[in-house]
């Protein structure tokens, strides 16, 4: 995180040396450098902070919530839903202030999400919810394939950049629109991550330990939801970040359970996007490419790498037999006594 921080704020035009940030930053609005880095670049790096942390957290919630490694926000409707509800006003020509974005962010994420629900039967099934998540994404994705039809030249320069998650040209009003929401979604998951430990064990003993599964699931998408609406709104969806992040939590704490992954996969949320978006400013320079290009590109193959990796590390191929039935079974010492005869 420190070497993707230096990096972001000094490289680019103008090259500001590492030892010269702190003056550039004291320096303000007096010197090129401390214009580009006090209001360009601090602010985008916070953002970038932010925002992966937000889709790290949330997809780690997604995936303990639904026991499955590959619930991502991605294909669960929730990310299709959001950037639905901000580009289709952009088409259509409504002007409507940047405070609204987050709010028709926040319902095109509901939609997304709550469609998912209601036709997997309100999350009944984690498998069944994976699956219509994923016709609901594709759906949604179709609607926005028709807006962008719809759009002009340059609406459609817009979208496509905004589609694929891009943190240029953002500036401090940004990263302050989004502290609300993260006031409200940080204590919910301070409260939520317990009950994730909880649902990992299975409905039946989540039931068991006092635990309502079908509303904690629904709860745990709601907070998804919060996470990930307003930094689409402001991003787009920058791709498969809640899939990396989740799964570097665990390949470094594989023993770990949902409180010590949550804050772990915040952090490696934001590492994967500051660290992408230093390419995506400098690597086609003078054009920028969309961070969510890289994160989508260098993700996908890490995270399935990852949870390939992972899964060996849980259940090595000579580890001893779990049960003291399938222990005598393998022993090469093993006595028959009566209870191994038919």
């Amino acid at each position: 995180m420190a070497v993707s921080s230096v990096c972001a704020l000094s490289l680019g035009t103008p090259y500001v040396p590492p030892h010269r940030l702190v003056a550039a930053l004291l320096d303000g609005d007096t010197t090129l450098a401390g214009i580009v880095v006090s209001e360009l670049r601090v602010p985008r790096l916070l953002l970038a902070l932010v925002a992966g942390a937000c889709l790290g957290a949330a997809g780690l919630v997604l995936q303990e919530a639904l026991r499955n490694p590959l619930a991502v926000p991605e294909m669960l409707g929730v990310s299709s839903g959001a950037a639905l509800g901000v580009a289709a006003p952009l088409v259509l020509a409504l002007s409507l202030p940047a405070a609204v974005q987050p709010l028709l962010a926040i319902g095109g994420a509901v939609l997304g999400g709550g469609l998912t629900l209601l036709v997997a039967g309100f999350g009944r099934s984690p498998s069944a919810v994976l699956l219509t998540g994923a016709a609901v994404a594709a759906a949604l994705q179709a609607a926005l394939l028709v807006l962008m039809v719809m759009a002009d030249q340059l609406d459609l320069q817009l979208i496509y950049r905004y589609l694929l998650g891009s943190l240029s040209a953002r500036t401090w009003d940004d990263v302050t629109g989004l502290w609300p929401w993260l006031l409200v979604a940080v204590p919910a998951l301070v409260l939520c991550a317990p009950v994730l430990s909880v649902l990992r064990l299975g409905d039946e003993d989540a039931e068991a330990l006092g635990v309502r599964a079908h509303r904690a699931r629904l709860a745990a998408l709601a907070i998804a939801v919060v996470l990930i609406a307003p930094v689409t709104a402001v991003c787009g969806p920058v791709a498969w970040v809640g899939f990396l992040a989740p799964h570097l939590s665990r390949w470094f704490a594989p023993a770990a359970g949902a409180v010590r992954w949550l804050p772990w996969s915040a952090a490696w949320g934001a590492v994967v996007v500051m660290a992408a978006d230093v390419p995506a400013r400098l690597a086609l320079a003078p054009v920028e490419t969309p961070a969510g290009a890289w994160t989508a590109l260098l993700g996908v193959p890490a995270g399935v790498a990852l949870m390939r990796s992972g899964s060996r590390r849980r259940h090595p191929r000579d580890a001893p037999p779990s049960s003291p039935r399938g222990a005598a079974l393998a022993s090469p010492h093993r006595t028959t006594t009566t209870e191994d005869t038919p």
